[in-house]
């Protein structure tokens, strides 16, 4: 993207730089592991804690505040205690998809069941994993190395945006750049 538009969908980057910075500074604490604790996050978003599902929006996004990921494992991190738990695909899930326009330049806009909004660009990128099934699996990153996961709604919006390139591949543009979802056949 060039230097002139950088300054391109600055208010959505502003949001979503202040929400950034509104969290706690997980990736600064380094605390002892102390051991497994009972929540799981299910490939729908939805959190659990003993089995129980937890219903209280405040309360999913506060455990979503303290999240961490080392590796293939995630974490409920403050500066003294760390826990392991259970994300079976991805913490966060998007499910909303819009997308923006200035100067010419088309931005991917998604949301997570959290409610955080994501510029898909180069600090917020977006890519698609395949299942041992063979599955795509469209993942992006939300924040601190936390992925989220494009539920089914939002990949067929997404797959809707997307042209056949030279190469037969499903190619979309946000803030400048290029994103391939997939072979179109």
């Amino acid at each position: 993207m060039s230097a002139s538009a950088d300054t391109l969908f600055e208010s959505l980057r502003s949001l979503q730089a202040e929400y950034e910075h509104s969290l706690p500074p997980v990736e600064q604490w380094h605390p002892q592991l102390s051991g497994d604790f009972d929540m799981r996050i299910d490939r729908e978003g939805k959190w659990f804690h003993e089995g129980g599902q937890l219903t209280r929006p405040a309360m999913v996004k506060m455990f979503a505040s303290i999240l961490k990921r080392e590796g293939d494992e995630y974490f409920l991190v403050t500066p003294v205690e760390k826990w392991r738990i259970k994300v079976d695909e991805a913490p966060f899930v998007f499910v909303a998809l819009r997308t923006e326009q200035e100067a010419g330049v088309e931005a991917v806009v998604l949301t997570t069941n959290i409610g955080n909004e994501v510029l898909i660009g180069p600090e917020h990128p977006l890519w698609v994993e395949q299942t041992a099934a063979g599955e795509p699996r469209p993942m992006a990153l939300v924040h601190h190395n936390l992925p989220g996961l494009l539920n089914r709604n939002v990949f067929y919006q997404l797959v809707d945006l997307c042209e056949v390139d030279a190469n037969n591949e499903l190619v979309f543009t946000s803030c400048g750049e290029r994103y391939s979802i997939g072979s179109a056949g």
